[in-house]
């Protein structure tokens, strides 16, 4: 079972910029797509945070997903921008619902599967 109470940060790059040149005019898809997701209603422990450049340029707009000691995190890639929100949406609430960020493969959509850049363990690894 899901603790709810558990702070789910949801990071996205505000300077990806999707394959687009660097002399773009206005906003980044990056910057949009943090705006779209910012815009949706999240569960009450999830949380929409804007960060800068997650180093993941050649993979389009990235964002990470993580939560408390015991969830693993995700480095996602990928997207092109507020287009892709009810996908990333779908993704995060899932993951949210889980108590160790470790949504069932054929639950996660497929975008979600085949753009997975990076999973890293929790901080406080079970004895197994």
């Amino acid at each position: 079972m899901a603790d709810n109470t558990v702070p789910v940060e949801l990071l996205v790059c505000t300077t990806c910029r999707a394959g687009q040149s660097t002399d773009i005019e206005g906003p980044r898809p990056g910057t949009l797509l943090e705006n779209a997701l910012q815009a949706q209603d999240w569960p009450e422990n999830v949380t929409v945070k804007a960060v800068e450049c997650l180093s993941n340029c050649d993979s389009g707009c990235s964002i990470v997903v993580r939560g408390g000691t015991d969830r693993w995190t995700y480095v996602y890639g990928n997207f092109t921008g507020p287009e892709d929100t009810a996908l990333i949406h779908d993704g995060i609430t899932k993951y949210a619902a889980t108590h160790d960020g470790l949504v069932p493969w054929r639950e996660r959509s497929v975008h979600f599967r085949k753009n997975c850049i990076a999973r890293i363990p929790p901080l406080e690894i079970p004895n197994v």
